[in-house]
């Protein structure tokens, strides 16, 4: 039987290990262990949509679309590029922000927004592997299990009966058009704790 990715990464915490592999479809993938940081307010620049899963082919349009904004206002090396998560419900289109981060607050016009990631607590972990895939989704659902065996409790409100995160995001740490090898991409993952 196939150890879940949490199971791994309590083995190798046991061994004294820092980091978990795990073998999938996609090669070997790392995960950091989580852990619990206290992060400042970051803003960033996006076009807010809702996707179908899957929804990897609606990236990068959208960050292009978002880029060529931002090049437009005068800055041309924005932060990293970002999804950050309101829903997260598998079986309807998921409410998200695509972008990336910035510095300070812009002033913006219709076509896009620019909203903060409120400072507070978060439950982090560092995934290395390539974006396409299924690997940041195992590293996301060994996320799930770590805060559920730790009993973090996440930040989320209710609207209309459905779960909104109020700080969960995705950082792309490495431009895949600057690198080449999709094994040392890295995506940080970051949720707000209550």
């Amino acid at each position: 039987m196939e150890k879940n990715l949490f199971e791994l990464w309590e083995q190798l915490q046991a061994d004294k290990y820092r980091n978990l592999q795990a073998k999938g479809n996609d090669g070997i993938i790392m995960v950091t262990q989580p852990k619990l940081e206290n992060c400042q307010q970051q803003y960033y620049a996006a076009i807010r949509t809702e996707l179908p899963i899957p929804f990897g082919r609606y990236l990068q349009p959208l960050w292009n679309k978002v880029n060529a904004w931002l090049k437009s206002q005068g800055i041309s090396s924005p932060g990293p590029a970002i999804i950050r998560y309101f829903t997260t419900d598998m079986s309807k289109k998921l409410d998200i922000d695509v972008g990336f981060e910035l510095d300070q607050r812009i002033e913006v016009d219709d076509r896009i927004i620019v909203d903060v990631l409120p400072s507070g607590q978060y439950a982090t972990l560092l995934y290395t592997g390539p974006y396409r895939g299924k690997g940041i989704f195992k590293a996301n659902i060994a996320m799930m299990e770590w805060a559920k065996a730790k009993g973090v409790v996440w930040n989320t409100s209710s609207k209309s009966g459905v779960e909104w995160w109020n700080g969960r995001v995705e950082r792309y740490l490495i431009d895949p058009r600057r690198e080449q090898d999709t094994k040392k991409y890295q995506a940080e993952l970051a949720i707000m704790v209550k």
